[in-house]
C-alpha cells in the first residue's frame, strides 16, 4: 500500500453501508458490493464478515474469515483495496493461475511480501480486470459452495 493511503478512521463503531459509499466514492462503492456481493453468492453460509478496527495508522477494514483468512476489504478515502493472504500450498495454486491474471496483478503478486503465515497481496479495487483477477484469485483460495 502506497504511504499517501487515507484509511477510514473516523468513527467509533463499524461504518454504514453509506458511511463506506461516501468515504470510498461511488465507483469503488460499486466494486465494494461487487466483491461483498460475490462473496455472498459463491460462498453461501460460509463466512461471516467481521469489522475490524486497526487503529489510526490502518483504520476499518472487513474481514472474511472461516478457521483461517479469506479476504479483507480495506476502505480508503475515494478508494479499496482488497488483501488476500497466500498460505503456502495457496501460493502454489495462485502461481498455476499467473497467466490468467492481468499484468498489473502478476506484478503486484510478485511484489507482494511474504511472511511466516503467507504472502500478503493488496490489490487497489479500481477496474473490472482487478475485479475479474480478484475472482480468480478468491477461487484459488477456497473452491465456490456447489449448489444443490
Amino acid at each position: 500500500m502506497t504511504e499517501t493511503r487515507q484509511p477510514m478512521i473516523d468513527f467509533e463503531e463499524a461504518p454504514t453501508s453509506s458511511q463506506i459509499r461516501s468515504w470510498v466514492g461511488s465507483s469503488a462503492y460499486g466494486y465494494w458490493k461487487y466483491v461483498t456481493q460475490f462473496i455472498e453468492h459463491k460462498y453461501p453460509d460460509v463466512f461471516s464478515p467481521d469489522w475490524l478496527f486497526g487503529g489510526k495508522k490502518y483504520g476499518w477494514a472487513l474481514r472474511y474469515k472461516k478457521g483461517k483468512s479469506f479476504c479483507t476489504l480495506i476502505p480508503e478515502k475515494n478508494g479499496l483495496t482488497i488483501q488476500i493472504v497466500f498460505g503456502a500450498a495457496e501460493r502454489s495454486a495462485a502461481e498455476a493461475i499467473m497467466d490468467q491474471l492481468s499484468a498489473g496483478t502478476r506484478q503486484a503478486y510478485e511484489n507482494a511480501r511474504t511472511y511466516h503465515d503467507g504472502k500478503w497481496l493488496f490489490l487497489k479495487v479500481d477496474s473490472e480486470m482487478v475485479m475479474d483477477d480478484i475472482e480468480l484469485l478468491l477461487e484459488v483460495k477456497r473452491k465456490p459452495v456447489q449448489k444443490k
